[in-house]
């Protein structure tokens, strides 16, 4: 369970809050046991305080945290047509890595975007690599900001995310990996990054950033987290059939 809390709140703005209460946990183990009757009942009134001073200012992180001890990917209804849209959108996007085009590219899962699309230049139009392409090129004035996604839908252009506050980052790390950390940090989107500088190819998913990731592995992220479900169930009858063979 402590390996979990520290890899959780590893690099996130509530890593300095856990290190201040593991502290005063043990303070308190320590009033106790060595009989400091005052000291121990101040720092019980002040648990109490505490503990709704975390739950207030820290939800987003333990909604996400809750979100990871059960999680389950929003699903593409027929898995034809979720090849189809994997290939398409993996061969725009190693299309921009090809071309130095940078992207940020935001796919809801089960948590919803819906917050963030008035920010940016609302659309609500159906998936094409063309019209993704089209955003990206430099000379729109939609390039800048992230396209938001649900499952075949461009919910929104130019959309602004949240800056991760996490520490530790390097420097030279940009704003779009910054915003793609930031908002799989408070949401359980899956944030597709192309650096312009680079060329690399990265994901974030779960406050954690994964760089330079090959086509290949691309699609198999994706497809591990969105693809339908090959055999769902069984139709009844085939179910009689396959019992009298046996």
């Amino acid at each position: 369970m402590m390996n979990y809390l520290l890899a959780f709140f590893w690099n996130t703005r509530a890593l300095d809050t856990f290190i201040g209460l593991s502290a005063f946990i043990t303070l308190y183990a320590l009033s106790s046991w060595l009989d400091f009757p005052v000291l121990h009942q101040i720092l019980i009134l002040l648990t109490n305080v505490a503990l709704i001073a975390v739950i207030v200012i820290f939800q987003p992180e333990l909604r996400v945290a809750l979100s990871k001890l059960s999680f389950k990917g929003r699903r593409y209804k027929e898995i034809q047509e979720f090849d189809l849209f994997l290939d398409s959108l993996a061969k725009s996007v190693y299309s921009f890595s090809d071309k130095g085009i940078g992207a940020l590219i935001a796919i809801e899962n089960e948590d919803s975007l819906e917050e963030f699309g008035p920010k940016g230049v609302l659309m609500h139009a159906r998936f094409s690599a063309e019209l993704l392409e089209s955003i990206f090129i430099t000379t729109t004035p939609l390039h800048d900001g992230a396209v938001l996604m649900r499952e075949k839908e461009i919910i929104a252009a130019a959309a602004i995310l949240p800056l991760t506050q996490g520490s530790g980052l390097a420097k030279s790390m940009g704003t779009r990996h910054r915003a793609a950390i930031g908002l799989s940090e408070i949401s359980d989107a899956i944030v597709i990054v192309v650096s312009e500088e680079t060329h690399f190819v990265s994901i974030a998913r779960d406050g954690i950033l994964t760089k330079n990731i090959k086509i290949d592995r691309f699609k198999a992220i994706l497809r591990s987290i969105f693809a339908p479900e090959r055999h769902e169930h069984v139709i009844w009858y085939q179910q009689i059939i396959d019992w009298f063979r046996q």
